[in-house]
């Protein structure tokens, strides 16, 4: 694929919805309710905006829709993972409903960044190693290219007075500009980053942005959130939110081909 400032990167976004199911209890009553959500309204909308080709696959589709082969990953120059653990892409139905072989697709997720395909993994319950340690991706073929190692048990670390982020490379192409002056964070998800990687933003010493590379690709973690609740108000509706996450889209889509997305108008 060439270099083209015509070119526009194709991004899948995977992840951040869910399904409550709830117990209501009045006195002697009770009754369930059942309600579905969707937390990555402003993040998709701000990638429109930047000029990105936005692909969203929810939680519950990825049995059925994230792509099985080369192929079909590489339709796409930018995959996206933010709060949706490893065993969604584990436990195909095949494998867990009838005990059949399929596609490893953690696996073809490493063969496509090791070949140029950028990755980005946002914090979350459910990223990194998780709640519980569930979202479980340290044992996962994943781990081989993320730019961080995780830990073996609960890595959320929850802060609500609020954190505020300090960097160690303002100037990195990730943030592109940027103020390197975020709004509050709520929490975040605690690893350790690789020797080889570089880490850009911290909350105390732990990292909250770390950036690398995997064979031909890019890879990026954002400890925190892209939405609610450790990324609040502030930070979702900050002037500057859309250009970073295109910023950070944009350096990690170099492994493919280099671009820059036009830029977004800020508010006053």
């Amino acid at each position: 694929m060439g270099t083209s400032e015509e070119a526009t990167l194709r991004v899948l976004v995977v992840g951040e919805s869910w399904i409550k199911h709830t117990i209501h209890m009045k006195g002697f009553d009770q009754f369930h309710s059942t309600e579905y959500e969707e937390g990555a309204g402003v993040f998709l909308d701000s990638l429109v905006t930047s000029g990105f080709d936005v692909t969203y696959l929810r939680a519950h589709e990825i049995s059925g829709r994230f792509p099985t082969t080369r192929e079909e990953l590489d339709e796409f120059d930018v995959v996206v993972l933010s709060d949706v653990g490893a065993n969604s892409f584990l436990l195909t139905d095949e494998t867990f409903l009838r005990s059949e072989r399929s596609v490893n697709r953690l696996s073809l997720l490493v063969d496509y960044v090791e070949r140029g395909g950028g990755l980005i993994m946002v914090g979350g319950y459910m990223s990194f190693s998780g709640i519980d340690g569930r979202a479980r991706f340290g044992m996962s073929p994943l781990a081989s290219v993320l730019p961080v190692d995780m830990l073996n048990h609960d890595d959320r670390i929850e802060v609500p007075e609020g954190l505020v982020a300090t960097f160690d490379v303002p100037e990195h192409d990730a943030l592109a500009g940027t103020p390197a002056e975020w709004p509050i964070l709520l929490g975040y998800n605690r690893v350790v980053a690789k020797p080889d990687s570089t880490v850009i933003a911290r909350s105390g010493a732990d990292p909250l942005l770390v950036v690398g590379r995997a064979g031909a690709g890019h890879t990026v973690a954002f400890m925190s959130d892209l939405a609610p609740h450790w990324a609040p108000p502030e930070f979702v509706h900050w002037q500057h939110y859309p250009q970073l996450w295109a910023s950070i889209i944009s350096w990690a889509g170099q492994g493919r081909f280099a671009i820059t997305p036009r830029s977004v108008a800020l508010a006053d």
